[in-house]
């Protein structure tokens, strides 16, 4: 047997390496995603006031430093046993719309584009968002304003782009001021404009040119899992709006709906492969294998029957007349993404339009009335859970956090292993095939600095050893 190694891969948020294992014929057997930074965070935060939390979370990951904030003061939420005031809810509500924002604009324009717009087959030096600007800079400036957008609003929220802390147990710890209010409304209708543009960009794509990318990159049945809100509309924060958790398999049976985050263990199973820091959630009742499901963009289309506003929703019924009432094709995660961006710039012009959402009364204050809780939100990519244990002091004795890119990380094995088998043949590695086999994973877009903390640049080394141990070729990158 022999074992091929992408290490790492490139273009993700994190580090990560692949394996990939040939049988004695030179034909794959299966592909692995392994993890082996260590993330830690669930340790180190014993001994903190959960009050603290909130702040500590969101800097888990810069990229999505909103998801976490806003996950633990729900979870603080609820051990104060508080309702938050309405205003604070909607605030919460657009801060993680403008975290989707840009988040997704992230990984659809400046970290996928380059493979869908550039070809997988293009120089690996150009392969990238510096080749993207040169080949079609309107694209790649759109993606940053877009991103810019979501940042703005974030700032204008929470006082600054990275790490707000601004949400907390009871509510959040300033409102929305008019002027603020009117300087996001004045970004909006660029906005559109941008995800206008990118829609129409990757449908010509996927109608001309990805059409056996769709049906290889990952396209296979599988569970999905998310929030779905009261009227089986779309869903991203929990809260009043929110009916709970969702199962649903690919014909589009219900296997669970409205469940509560504070029984999860019942439900959510975690195990973990000794090859890999990241754990591997899946649905308890089915066990690992059938119960394996997808979480984030794909799945909360899926999973509900609209999203509630005119735009999304003509664009939804156009995805699923592309994909199927439950769609299992993964490399239509980045359309979802589009498709989501859209919807979240239709969320927010509502909630800007609400005059609540200027009300000064933000925040409910309480002693600690509870002794353990678990938060759920949906991150970009997908349903993230906090789980709290305190003592009477209000101290954390234990953290358990559920994250997106773990809850996928059995779909993207089973994702780069189907890529594999239909493109690596015999001995020789090409470029071209490795980078179809990473552009797997970049459908899921893991973020893996929330499941390892992981933080700087390496090379990348791919090495194709035989069974005896001897080194038939090597690719370097970096």
């Amino acid at each position: 047997m022999r074992t091929i190694r992408i290490d790492p891969v490139t273009r993700i948020e994190g580090h990560a390496k692949i394996s990939i294992q040939l049988d004695d014929q030179g034909a794959v057997e299966s592909a692995q995603l392994h993890v082996g930074e260590f993330r830690g965070f669930e340790a180190f935060c014993r001994g903190r006031p959960f009050t603290e939390m909130a702040g500590i979370t969101a800097r888990i990951c810069g990229i999505c430093p909103v998801s976490h904030l806003l996950a633990a003061a729900r979870t603080g939420d609820k051990l104060l046993a508080v309702s938050i005031p309405p205003a604070a809810e909607k605030l919460r509500r657009l801060m993680n719309l403008a975290q989707i924002i840009q988040s997704h604009a992230l990984s659809f324009f400046h970290l996928s584009s380059p493979d869908l717009v550039l070809g997988w087959d293009s120089d690996p030096a150009q392969r990238n968002l510096f080749g993207l600007i040169a080949a079609n800079p309107d694209l790649a400036r759109n993606g940053i304003r877009l991103r810019q957008f979501g940042q703005g609003v974030i700032d204008q929220l929470g006082g600054r782009k990275i790490h707000p802390a601004w949400a907390v147990p009871g509510g959040v710890r300033s409102p929305l001021s008019r002027s603020g209010r009117d300087q996001i409304c004045s970004g909006l209708p660029e906005a559109f404009v941008v995800v206008d543009h990118a829609l129409a960009l990757l449908k010509q794509l996927l109608d001309q040119q990805l059409r056996e990318e769709l049906e290889v990159f990952g396209a296979f049945p599988s569970l999905f899992l998310g929030l779905v809100a009261h009227g089986d509309r779309w869903e991203h924060c929990d809260g009043p709006s929110c009916l709970g958790i969702r199962v649903i398999d690919s014909e589009g049976r219900r296997l669970a709906d409205g469940l509560q985050p504070e029984h999860y263990s019942s439900w959510i199973a975690e195990s973990v492969d000794a090859s890999s820091y990241l754990k591997a959630p899946y649905y308890r009742p089915l066990g690992p294998e059938a119960g394996a499901y997808r979480v984030g963009p794909l799945a909360r289309l899926n999973l509900c029957e609209r999203i509630g506003t005119d735009r999304a929703d003509r664009e939804l019924m156009e995805f699923r007349q592309r994909g199927g009432r439950v769609v299992t094709a993964s490399l239509l995660y980045h359309l979802a993404r589009l498709v989501e961006i859209l919807a979240c710039l239709e969320q927010m012009q509502q909630l800007l339009d609400d005059p609540e959402i200027t009300a000064t009364h933000v925040r409910a204050y309480a002693e600690l009335n509870g002794r353990e809780a678990v938060g759920v939100g949906e991150a970009p990519r997908g349903t993230l859970l906090h789980h709290y244990c305190v003592d009477d002091n209000g101290l954390i004795a234990q953290v358990n956090l559920i994250i997106a890119t773990g809850q996928n990380v059995r779909a993207m094995n089973r994702t780069i292993t189907q890529i594999a088998q239909h493109y690596l043949h015999g001995s020789r590695l090409q470029e071209a095939l490795l980078n179809r086999v990473e552009a797997g994973i970049r459908c899921y877009d893991p973020c893996l600095s929330c499941s390892t903390h992981a933080a700087g640049q390496m090379p990348l080394q791919l090495q194709l050893w035989s069974r005896d141990g001897q080194l038939l070729q090597e690719l370097m990158r970096g």
